[in-house]
């Protein structure tokens, strides 16, 4: 799974940002800033940010924080263009490491919080890469998550199968070429294929069993987005 990664993101870091918001149907940096509300509000000194991509939740988050943010990808493109993003805007506070959410280069409890985005899709234990994210994250600390998620409506959920089968692999031909209808192409039978086999039941409670608490979870824009947050229980508990 990680391999399937490397080969579809390895080559479109130029055009990310704007595909994102594409593929999400406009919707990513709303569902985004749900995600950073949810880790500001406690007010982190630290912040792991994994699969981070081009650095806009590590950036967003350094902004709305103040905290200390470590990016981490598997993909060096991927890290050079959020490199080259956080340059440009200026930042300051933000270090970055090459690396897989199963296995992160860090020791227990190093952060005050940890996210990320769309990566369980991209893993082949779902449940162990929950439990290395939360290993990392220090007692009473958060993890919090943004993903694509299926709408239950039947009604959006039909709506949502034509424009993940039909107008993304479109939209992505017309406004990044062939790499991102290849992109546009698996994303919508991604989706389908993680649900099936890992519902959003599951999810939270493979969250439980990693150590999470008080987990809560919003479903955006009518079903097809999913910020999930929750707390690591204590040492003692």
């Amino acid at each position: 799974m990680n391999r399937l990664a490397r080969d579809l993101f390895d080559g479109l870091p130029r055009h990310y940002d704007r595909l994102a918001e594409v593929l999400s149907f406009g919707q990513n940096g709303r569902w985004r800033r749900t995600m950073v509300d949810a880790v500001a509000r406690t007010g982190p000194g630290t912040v792991l940010d994994v699969a981070t991509g081009t650095a806009g939740v590590a950036l967003a988050l350094r902004a709305r924080t103040g905290a200390g943010v470590v990016g981490v990808d598997l993909t060096e493109p991927m890290l050079r263009r959020g490199q080259a993003n956080v340059r440009s805007a200026g930042a300051s506070g933000i270090a970055f490491a090459l690396g897989r959410g199963e296995q992160l280069p860090f020791p227990d409890d190093a952060f005050d919080a940890v996210s990320f985005t769309y990566l369980l899709r991209y893993v082949d234990d779902p449940a162990a890469t929950l439990r290395e994210l939360a290993r990392v994250v220090r007692p009473g600390g958060t993890l919090a998550n943004l993903e694509f998620l299926v709408p239950r409506s039947r009604f959006w959920r039909g709506w949502w199968w034509l424009y993940t089968r039909a107008v993304l692999p479109l939209a992505g031909l017309l406004t990044g070429g062939r790499e991102w209808f290849k992109v546009g192409r698996f994303l919508g039978p991604s989706i389908s294929g993680h649900y099936r086999r890992y519902p959003l039941e599951w999810t939270v409670s493979a969250w439980e069993r990693a150590g999470m608490e008080d987990v809560t979870v919003r479903t955006m824009s009518l079903g097809g987005g999913l910020v999930m947050w929750g707390r690591r229980r204590g040492a003692s508990e």
